[in-house]
């Protein structure tokens, strides 16, 4: 067995028994209330059937709800804004954001480690030749305070950095700290929006929308000039 095929299996076993774990602790932990999910289809048709999926899952419906935020950041079948606002609204406000993280968290090290194992061949396949071109430095002598602040502003694309981060020098402890306190502001907010919703307290839902949708603006708006401000600082 070569060098990355016995890599790809030990990572793997690692990866297999925290998902078995994370199934575990899902079936004896915090349960999803029974919740009326037409409630949250009212604000987004999206989010109310997936949490109407989940919530099908039963004392697994958790377990289930990381996977899904493990599989948002490795290859990317449903937005990031949709499983956050679901997760606050399905779990509430201290689970939901915990269980977020952890799932992001997850993600973002399995996209980290294929990118580092199997090389760039593997990673042009996920990440679009602009956007690798675009990142590209980040592979060379990057800071760690700069790649926190790519993870912590909104509208930079944080899966695609995992990736690209895996080409570089960066540890990985190093990188799981800074790209899980990087994505925490974020996940935050997209988690109390559901938290609100699910308390009822829908004005309050409305103005923590409209904060994201601000942020969001102003990032959108500034994202070249802060992009190469970044670019600057290496």
């Amino acid at each position: 067995m070569n060098t990355v095929a016995r890599k790809l299996v030990i990572k793997g076993t690692i990866l297999t028994v925290l998902i078995a774990a994370i199934f575990l602790l899902s079936k004896y932990g915090p349960q999803p209330l029974s919740l009326l999910w037409q409630d949250l289809e009212e604000f987004h048709p999206r989010r109310g059937r997936i949490t109407k999926f989940l919530i099908s899952f039963g004392p697994y419906s958790s377990a289930v709800f990381i996977l899904l935020q493990v599989l948002q950041v490795v290859i990317a079948p449903i937005p990031g804004e949709l499983t956050g606002v679901v997760g606050g609204y399905v779990y509430g406000e201290t689970f939901g954001f915990l269980f977020s993280t952890l799932g992001l968290t997850l993600g973002s090290w399995l996209a980290f480690e294929l990118a580092r194992i199997l090389g760039r061949p593997f990673v042009e396949k996920f990440v679009k030749k602009e956007a690798l071109e675009k990142f590209n430095f980040l592979t060379t002598n990057t800071g760690t305070t700069i790649c926190f602040l790519l993870f912590i502003i909104p509208g930079f694309p944080k899966d695609y950095l995992c990736y690209v981060l895996g080409l570089s020098w960066m540890r990985l402890s190093t990188f799981l700290i800074v790209s899980t306190l990087g994505r925490m502001p974020g996940t935050y907010l997209l988690t109390i929006q559901g938290a609100t919703i699910r308390s009822h307290e829908y004005l309050t839902a409305v103005v923590y929308a409209v904060i994201s949708a601000i942020i969001l603006f102003i990032a959108y708006l500034f994202r070249t000039h802060l992009f190469h401000w970044i670019k600057r600082q290496r």
